[in-house]
């Protein structure tokens, strides 16, 4: 009798290898279908631009900073808060690795107190990565509770040390936190059933009564970022669309008494901006990442400075004199448009961003600097509004920045000459952040949560399908006959099921043929 396998059992094409290549095949394209079915259900990831305002930093993420806000607290008035953003356009549900602090960073908060440039208070955020079980995937491993549930498997502590400088030298430095924990990641309803709990539990009161938070929450900036578009391509037809609805950021916030941060009662004044130092193999920090007033380095510095800036001081700002006196923002709103760019030199832009509108945010003898200018004295408004300064409201921007005020549309007003007498009403065609700013520290709203999408179709909330896929294959409340996704998804768990058997009959079989190969 002549052998099947002429040549050994694992070499050749005979009948018996060519049906078992036929088996696995279909196998795999079972499976494969399972996969094809889910994905093409699956909502698609938005494409859009984000805080990236350099070439560098675009690509570090962890490192980016995002946006700074600087405004009296509405509920505790003698102090001020501190929001300062990191890591643009955190997918909800962008696991298995969610988003984390880098452990190799300095996250930084300056404040200058007398307007020299030079910071005379920092604030410095350490973070460590913790890791419970490193031989699972999972970011959480069952329900999280608590910031020290033993299911929360990737957990973050920092520290904070305050340091006293002089002329830009340290002289004086303490540890004012220490092993603070972090609030997570919201992986979803089912892993994290109560955030509010966890975010609750990430407050901590430092020594010398401020109030520090460090986590994820929505991303309190909101803006129709087709703006890069040719300035919304061109003829505004899609303008009003909030780009980063629906997106997270991690945030640091910072509450401190007011007599902390400024020279005094007299001169109440602060300017304040943010900053990341990277580690590098060396072990030295370099500055990476800065930001006082929004949109700076996204659109008034040009791209052969946007690097340069995020590793200077406020101290050397001169160098970039030119990108304010002379924008470049106006002129493209001309040339696409129509409407007249101001002339120039630009001076009143020198004051909204490099020294303090006068008799409001700018300290006596102030030295030209890009920061976000605070002044203390001015109490929180009863019914702020969104334009700030532009319309009457100087606890608004750019007398600081609050979390409802729309940065955007002021810019683009003061851009286009508003503080001159040039009134154009030019607006993205977004009023407001997505979601709700809470009314107490943090303030910021809570992040979009892992599990925050829509509905299998045929389903409702609460519904458990599990017992439904070896019942007609289909969603409860899908109707008998079921359709469309409803079907496919069900269709799809089916065929990976049968290929996974399909399989398994397959190797039995083979297996069977390798002890009796004739």
């Amino acid at each position: 009798m002549t052998p099947l396998f002429s040549r050994g059992p694992f070499s050749g094409r005979g009948p018996g290898r060519t049906g078992l290549v036929t088996l696995i095949c279909g196998a795999v394209a079972a499976g494969a279908l399972t996969a094809a079915g889910v994905t093409a259900l699956a909502p698609q990831a938005a494409s859009a631009s984000s805080h990236r305002e350099a070439p560098l930093i675009s690509g570090t993420p962890q490192y980016d900073n995002t946006d700074l806000y600087a405004f009296a607290s509405p509920d505790k008035p003698d102090t001020t808060t501190i929001v300062a953003n990191w890591i643009p356009f955190e997918e909800p549900a962008g696991g298995p690795n969610f988003y984390t602090f880098a452990d190799d960073a300095q996250y930084d908060i300056h404040i200058d107190s007398n307007g020299d440039a030079q910071d005379d208070l920092l604030f410095r955020y350490t973070f460590k990565t913790h890791t419970r079980n490193g031989n699972t995937f999972l970011y959480n491993t069952g329900v999280v509770k608590s910031l020290d549930d033993p299911n929360l498997n990737i957990t973050q502590t920092y520290d904070i040390d305050l340091i006293r400088l002089k002329h830009g030298r340290e002289v004086y430095r303490t540890r004012v936190a220490d092993k603070v924990p972090v609030a997570p990641s919201d992986v979803g309803k089912a892993s994290m059933p109560d955030y509010g709990k966890l975010r609750a539990q990430a407050l901590y009161k430092t020594a010398g009564g401020a109030t520090t938070f460090a986590g994820q929450a929505a991303d309190p900036f909101f803006a129709d970022l087709r703006v890069f578009d040719l300035l919304y391509g061109g003829n505004l037809s899609e303008v009003g669309n909030d780009t980063l609805k629906g997106y997270n950021v991690n945030t640091i916030a910072l509450q401190v008494p007011n007599d902390l941060i400024r020279e005094s009662s007299k001169q109440p004044v602060v300017g304040i901006w943010s900053t990341t130092q990277r580690r590098n193999a060396q072990g030295y920090y370099t500055q990476v990442s800065r930001l006082g007033n929004p949109l700076v380095n996204e659109v008034v510095n040009p791209q052969k400075d946007k690097d340069k800036f995020n590793a200077s001081q406020p101290a050397y700002d001169a160098q970039f004199l030119k990108n304010v006196t002379n924008p470049e923002l106006p002129k493209l709103i001309e040339s696409i448009y129509k409407i007249k760019a101001p002339s120039e030199p630009r001076n009143d832009l020198v004051d909204v961003f490099l020294k303090g509108v006068k008799g409001l945010n700018q300290p006596p003898n102030v030295r030209p600097s890009e920061e976000l200018r605070l002044n203390t004295s001015i109490k929180p408004s009863m019914h702020p509004k969104r334009l700030g300064v532009l319309d009457g409201d100087k606890a608004g921007f750019p007398n600081g920045r609050r979390l409802t005020d729309d940065v955007v549309d002021e810019a683009l007003q003061v851009m286009e000459g508003a503080l001159v007498g040039q009134k154009t009403g030019l607006s993205d065609g977004v009023d407001k952040a997505d979601g709700t700013f809470e009314k107490s520290f943090p303030y910021v709203a809570e992040p979009d949560s892992g599990s925050h999408g829509p509905l299998a179709k045929g389903t409702t909330a609460g519904t458990d399908v599990r017992s439904q896929l070896g019942d007609a294959l289909q969603p409860a409340g899908s109707g008998s006959g079921g359709s469309g996704n409803t079907v496919l998804i069900a269709a799809s768990a089916a065929s990976g099921a049968a290929g996974i058997l399909l399989l398994g009959t397959a190797v039995g079989w083979w297996r069977r043929r390798i002890r009796r190969p004739y």
